[in-house]
């Protein structure tokens, strides 16, 4: 097998190599419980990436305007710092980045420099001319693409311009090959998450890890992104802070080792809009807002024989379960998630039935999915209603 299911166990290799396959098993292990009360069976409603209360899972990129500003590094200050947080020092930074919406190409002519290989996917037609022509003398140093990175493999066949494109098209016209999931990346991400939709392209971005999809195809692949004050808070929130602890936190915590590069105020980046139009507005958000330069790494054994990238949605929807209703303890939320003995349940992923949803750790929620799923007391390992309207 090639590509990232090379070295993963059995189970996984088929879910990579078709795309994760969705749903595609959940038939064969769920079973249903008429009488179990309605009030527990938020389970039992499983539509794909469907919102809930707590995480705000929308619809990806509904919006239809052209003029959604994005922000753009124009600090030639500012591309040296990253460069230097990322470790390019000298000539020996010989990477290949993927570049999300260059804009002015500052951060990209730092990253030339230092001779790294650049691929610069730019939604913003204004800007194709003059990234292009930072690349005349650079060889195939550098290529642009009009594109939007945070499009890629759209969901939505409808999405207005610029022209989305498939992953698997630019990396084969690139030459990209994949690597095994254990062996490492053939490229890394840099860029800014979007300014509207952040939080919809932190969702797309976690089923394409976990389902081994789009970019994930090819390797556990950096990302070296700019994230705004507010996400970041949440994604890096533990039990410790209760405030900002919800489902993002434990999906983006399992998935990924997450470091802090950077920090810099909001006010170092040029805002502009669809066309290169510089935006002009006050900013309802404090005038010390800051964002967050942070590397996200995929884990090496973030799959193991009990979480797959086919079983994956499973163990989205049991953290969004418990959630849902946050204060309440695991005693209470197990027996409408699985017909197995909660206290066998707890006993062996070691935790105690009045333990509360948000004093649960991360790698402890993924520990609790994988006791069910490796179970033996039951054929039948979760809780669902009505699974012949479930999509597969």
């Amino acid at each position: 097998m090639l590509g990232p299911a090379a070295q993963l166990p059995p189970r996984l290799a088929l879910s990579v190599w078709a795309g994760a396959g969705r749903l595609c098993s959940l038939k064969s292990r769920a079973a249903t419980r008429k009488d179990a009360p309605a009030a527990r069976r938020e389970l039992s409603d499983f539509p794909l990436r469907s919102p809930d209360s707590d995480s705000e899972e929308l619809a990806f990129y509904t919006s239809k305007s052209r003029f959604d500003p994005k922000r753009y590094v124009t600090s030639r200050r500012l591309a040296q710092t990253l460069v230097q947080v990322m470790g390019g020092t000298g000539k020996n930074f010989r990477n290949l980045f993927l570049e999300c919406n260059p804009g002015p190409g500052i951060l990209t002519q730092a990253l030339l420099k230092t001779g790294a290989k650049v691929i610069a996917l730019e939604s913003d037609k204004t800007y194709i001319p003059h990234l292009e022509s930072l690349g005349k003398n650079k060889g195939r140093q550098l290529e642009v693409f009009h594109c939007d990175f945070f499009k890629l493999d759209p969901d939505n066949c409808e999405l207005p311009k610029p022209p989305v494109m498939e992953s698997q098209v630019l990396f084969k016209k690139l030459g990209i090959k994949a690597l095994p999931w254990s062996t490492g990346s053939p490229l890394k991400v840099i860029g800014i998450f979007p300014i509207k939709g952040e939080r919809n392209a932190l969702w797309k971005l976690l089923h394409d890890i976990y389902a081994c999809d789009s970019i994930y195809r090819y390797g556990r692949i950096e990302l070296y992104m700019f994230i705004s004050e507010k996400e970041y808070q949440k994604i890096m929130a533990n039990p410790r802070n209760p405030q900002f602890y919800q489902v993002l936190s434990v999906l983006w915590q399992v998935a990924c080792e997450i470091k802090l590069l950077h920090m810099e105020p909001c006010s170092s980046f040029d805002s502009c809009t669809q066309n290169g139009q510089s935006v002009h507005r006050e900013s309802p958000e404090p005038a010390q807002q800051k964002l967050y330069f942070i590397r996200m790494t995929p884990r090496k054994n973030l799959f193991t024989e009990n979480l797959t990238p086919i079983n994956y949605d499973v163990f989205f929807h049991m953290v969004k379960q418990c959630f849902g209703k946050r204060n309440a303890t695991l005693g209470y939320h197990l027996p409408s998630l699985s017909p197995i003995d909660p206290k066998h349940i707890l006993v062996q992923s070691r935790q105690h039935e009045n333990t509360k949803v948000t004093e649960v750790y991360p790698q402890e929620f993924k520990r609790l999915f994988e006791t069910i799923e490796c179970s033996n007391d039951h054929t039948c390992k979760w809780l669902y209603e009505d699974m012949e309207d479930l999509v597969v």
